[in-house]
């Protein structure tokens, strides 16, 4: 995955910034400094929400609707995160995309199948609770093999101070 060429600054592409959106309290901080971001740069906003699959159920198609409510659960949840972007930054149309598997491969495969991607943005825990799943995920497993840089944004960041950062 190192060295994948990235596509955003070529003729006909565009930058994008990827955010993760989970039920994470520090997600909306990522989302409001990648769409603060987009808006100041001409770039676009990927959001992406993953769906762990259902376990083993094969008895008269139970896996297939536990999988159809998460990703329906899943798909809400990013209908709220792009309304949320989109207050941040007026004019600002999300990409959604929702996959099913593990978190980390989900993200590894989206940024292998768009080489506009040029940054993964997350946003670490709040308070006492730690760096958070994704950034102690990725950041901490992945950092140097990552195929994009990633910009991790204080939880405990007001939205002002965002907006000061972020442009």
């Amino acid at each position: 995955m190192i060295g994948a060429t990235r596509r955003s600054f070529e003729a006909g592409h565009r930058p994008k910034f990827l955010v993760i959106v989970d039920d994470t309290p520090e997600c909306s901080r990522a989302i409001r400094f990648a769409s603060r971001r987009c808006a100041r740069t001409g770039a676009s906003l990927l959001m992406l929400a993953v769906v762990d699959p259902p376990d083993n159920f094969e008895w008269l198609g139970v896996g297939e609707a536990l999988r159809a409510e998460a990703e329906e659960e899943a798909a809400a949840r990013l209908d709220g995160a792009a309304s949320a972007a989109q207050e941040a930054s007026p004019g600002l149309t999300p990409e959604r995309v929702v996959k099913v598997g593990a978190k980390d491969q989900a993200i590894l495969e989206l940024i292998a199948e768009d080489q506009d991607i040029s940054f993964l943005v997350l946003a670490s825990g709040i308070g006492n609770s730690g760096p958070g799943p994704l950034v102690s995920g990725i950041a901490g497993r992945l950092s140097g093999t990552f195929p994009v840089p990633i910009v991790i944004v204080p939880g405990d960041l007001a939205d002002e101070a965002i907006d000061a950062l972020a442009g």
